[in-house]
């Protein structure tokens, strides 16, 4: 009997998947659990196993689409359908059920409490259509939801066909009054190709992080702050002990463990960083989860530190070593990418002195840490956070000297607040004092 494959509930928050790549082909035996199609989400690549055993017949969706979770992607003959059971794993084990779909023409259900997203709000602000009027479309989305999809097809029916009654205007009722009309965005030709040009097809992973991003910039109100750090000690005191520490510890002391060590500190004491914006209010977050970006062949992903705050040196930099290689090994798990509250970004790996990142959804601010380079500054007179003051007075040295970049959501908090929390990474890291001790103890 042939039977539906569904796209599973891959995260408690992912509710979308791109095809990224089939392990079957129509015709192929396939058995229960057998791997077959690797899905890609805005977090992680998953081999989906077959939740049946049998014959596949079809393939509904081709690879490098997008479906919302429960869309069928294949169909499948089987001898008898055996679902996988509700309490078995999603994603690394098995495929999961997934809600049945409604009968034909019957409207999915709405989900008690179901909001708008802020997307589709400010679609609906922009082409001035009322919220109530949204709220009583046909969404299909996940529970109902009204998608952006959904919206830009009502306007398109709108333009074409203006005098139609809302569908919150009874059929007796004469419309309300429309507001002038919203011109719509023009859209942006696409530039003809010349001779020698190329076009580099997008991969799953590239255009979803250039959807994420596009949404972070719209939806968000991003401000800035940089300030200057004297890494010297830290500097110092890596070179003098870093083989040691590899031979004790067997993990490698990069850069990156001080900076999300001194990150976590501070989000303990500004919990406003550690949070998210909400239309009820600020979701200050219990637990300080820490992602921290690592860069791949076509793109970056963001494998997340759990309760940084509760951890050593030694324990961070043990975290860093084995999600930077699982991930560029391509074997994160969802657990590795799911739940960050903060993100770090390192460009200075790549040799960049100051920038600007880009907010990840769901939270209040990244922290981008530059290069470390070594240029003369001024030292010692009244004190400059470098150490004693000089019995010369001010003197001109040479130093390790770095940026760090706090991009923050403006409705979140404002800029005294970053600057008070950059400030406290800066004491912190120029606060260092580790001495040979510190190779055990930290």
């Amino acid at each position: 009997m042939p039977v539906e494959i569904k796209l599973p509930q891959l995260g408690e928050s992912t509710f979308e998947g791109t095809i990224g790549r089939w392990l079957k082909q129509p015709g192929d035996r396939v058995e229960r659990f057998e791997p077959l199609v690797e899905i890609i989400t805005d977090k992680v690549n998953v081999e989906m196993p077959s939740p049946y055993g049998g014959i596949l017949k079809e393939i509904l969706v081709p690879e490098g689409e997008t479906r919302e979770v429960g869309t069928p992607i294949a169909l499948m003959e089987v001898e008898a359908a055996e679902p996988v059971a509700a309490g078995e794993p999603v994603g690394a084990g098995a495929a999961g059920p997934v809600p049945s779909a409604p009968p034909a023409g019957a409207p999915p259900p709405r989900q008690a409490g179901a909001r708008l997203s802020p997307l589709v709000r400010r679609l609906a602000e922009e082409h001035g259509i009322p919220l109530a009027e949204v709220e009583q479309l046909r969404g299909s989305g996940a529970g109902g939801r009204v998608t952006k999809e959904d919206l830009l097809r009502y306007v398109a029916q709108r333009e074409t066909a203006p005098a139609v009654v809302s569908p919150a205007t009874p059929p007796a009722a004469a419309p309300s009054p429309a507001g002038p009309p919203v011109a719509p965005a023009p859209a942006v030709p696409t530039p003809a190709a010349a001779p020698g040009d190329r076009l580099l097809k997008l991969s799953p992973l590239r255009r979803t992080i250039a959807q994420r991003m596009a949404q972070s910039k719209r939806e968000i109100p991003h401000a800035y702050g940089v300030i200057e750090v004297d890494m010297t000690g830290v500097v110092d005191w890596r070179e003098k002990y870093k083989d040691e520490w590899r031979q004790r510890h067997g993990v490698a002391l990069t850069y990156t463990a001080f900076f999300v060590r001194a990150a976590a500190e501070a989000l303990r004491a500004f919990p406003v960083v550690n949070s998210t914006w909400t239309e009820e209010g600020v979701l200050l977050r219990g637990r300080v989860n820490i992602g921290v970006g690592v860069a791949l062949e076509d793109g970056l992903i963001v494998p997340v530190i759990k309760d940084a705050d509760q951890k050593s040196l030694l324990g961070i930099a043990r975290d860093l070593e084995d999600l930077s290689r699982r991930a560029r090994e391509g074997k994160l798990t969802l657990e590795d990418v799911e739940g960050g509250t903060f993100t770090i970004t390192n460009p200075g790996i790549f040799g960049s002195i100051w920038s600007m990142p880009i907010i990840l959804p769901g939270q209040a601010a990244i922290l981008a840490t530059d290069a470390i380079v070594r240029r003369p500054v001024v030292v010692g007179g009244r004190g400059d956070g470098r150490g004693e003051a000089a019995p010369w007075g001010e003197a001109i040295a040479i130093r390790s000297i770095m940026h760090l970049g706090l991009s923050f959501d403006h409705r979140v908090f404002d800029g005294a607040v970053a600057d008070r929390f950059l400030n406290h990474i800066k004491a912190r890291l120029e606060g260092f004092r580790g001495g040979q001790a510190a190779v055990t103890d930290l």
